[in-house]
């Protein structure tokens, strides 16, 4: 959502496959796919109804148990993720599924209502007057660009964020309207707050603004938090920390509470609000991450302010994209001996990238290998089942993308 707010990234210069796209149909859904509770009878036709993918016969309901339960941490091992029967199973909708990935968007042609188009890094976000709609697509960013397209990395995003934003309800509202279809979101319009909420449980990273960089050449204070002496890379803080940053052109500045209300970006009352949620949604995904044999690193949160001044979560919450996710059970024992902990993250695509080309300066980048895209697909499925227990749904593969509205 805070992408409206933000210049569109080049377009990619290695054409994706996006023949899905051509000639889209006019199609909708019979009802909206609930997110929480259903918009009531007396407003629901004001928004559009949206289907960008038919679903498989399976029954839709099954993963509509969105309640939580606590468990006793469970095991995940990187064995599983590397070679195990739930991947074997997938890998025949993955690959089937090459042909056919959501690249791109242009509801704005077809969808009456929707004014204008915002082509952020993975989300196509539509104007519709007071709510926006948020198509979450399969690009894969890295380098500020696009690299490729991941088969349902979209509707992984999507449905990971839907899934936290309705844990979370105790801890924040949100601006979720509903779900009309696996990869979109309609929300209300916010005033997007211009400062992101990063929240550190681990000295670790290695961009010029992670904790471990910055730790590294010596500074003790960073973002109004004083570190101790003698952390090492990867080593959990004594606290979890804020880090807030704020856009500058194409990369993120780091700022102290004090800069932020002396910039006008935020009131005090507003951050002191907007930091407490921040922290207090971090404890909580860290405790459910736990119990689902995950750590929760780090992740950032984005806010905005409704009609009526109220700060809302907006964005993503806790997805494999904005989030860094390591496996538990191996955690200490690797610590302990010096080595990298276990992670499922697209760390692995990006050295590719690096390895056969310069992401940065070419012109044209080179296609990443099947086999790589396939690999990614299944590590961002297999997070989404980790972190929230539920059986990943596969989409039909026969129609991918009918866009339509109720006239």
């Amino acid at each position: 959502m805070a992408e409206c707010m933000r210049t569109t990234l080049n377009p990619p210069k290695t054409p994706l496959h996006s023949n899905k796209i051509s000639a889209p149909k006019l199609s909708f859904s019979s009802s909206f796919s609930s997110f929480g509770t259903k918009p009531n009878s007396s407003n629901s036709n004001n928004y559009p109804r949206i289907s960008l993918s038919v679903m498989s016969n399976k029954s839709q309901n099954q993963n509509q148990n969105q309640n939580h339960h606590h468990h006793h941490q469970q095991h995940l091992s990187l064995d599983a993720v590397i070679s195990s029967n739930r991947k074997a199973e997938l890998l025949g909708d993955i690959k089937g599924s090459l042909s056919n990935r959501l690249s791109e968007t242009n509801l704005h042609l077809t969808v009456p209502g929707l004014k204008s188009k915002t082509r952020g890094k993975v989300r196509d976000i539509y104007d519709g007057g007071d709510y926006l709609v948020l198509v979450t697509t399969d690009r894969q960013s890295a380098f500020d660009r696009i690299l490729a397209s991941i088969p349902f990395k979209g509707q992984v995003l999507n449905e990971t964020s839907l899934w936290w934003f309705d844990q979370t309800r105790h801890i924040t509202p949100n601006a979720v309207i509903s779900s009309p279809d696996k990869n979109v979101t309609i929300a209300k319009k916010c005033s997007v707050i211009p400062v992101e909420f990063v929240v550190r449980g681990f000295v670790t990273g290695s961009t010029d603004t992670s904790l471990w960089t910055v730790y590294n050449k010596g500074i003790r204070n960073y973002c109004g938090n004083a570190l101790p002496d003698g952390l090492v890379k990867n080593q959990k803080l004594p606290a979890n920390i804020l880090t807030p940053t704020t856009k500058a052109e194409d990369h993120d500045v780091p700022v102290t509470p004090d800069e932020i209300v002396k910039l006008g970006l935020m009131t005090e009352s507003e951050f002191d609000e907007a930091s407490r949620k921040a922290l207090r949604l971090f404890e909580y995904g860290q405790r459910v991450a736990s119990e689902h044999g995950l750590i929760l690193v780090d992740t950032k949160y984005e806010f905005g302010k409704s009609s009526d001044d109220s700060i809302l979560l907006i964005d993503e919450v806790h997805t494999p994209d904005s989030s860094r996710y390591w496996i538990a059970h191996s955690y200490e024992e690797r610590f302990q001996s010096g080595l990298e902990p276990e992670n499922v993250d697209k760390e692995f695509l990006r050295l590719w990238f690096k390895d056969h080309c310069n992401p940065y300066e070419d012109e044209v980048l080179p296609d990443a290998p099947e086999e790589l895209i396939c690999e990614l697909a299944w590590r961002y499925i297999f997070l989404y089942e980790a972190i929230t227990k539920s059986r990943f749904d596969v989409p039909s593969t026969k129609v991918r993308l009918n866009s339509g509205a109720n006239t």
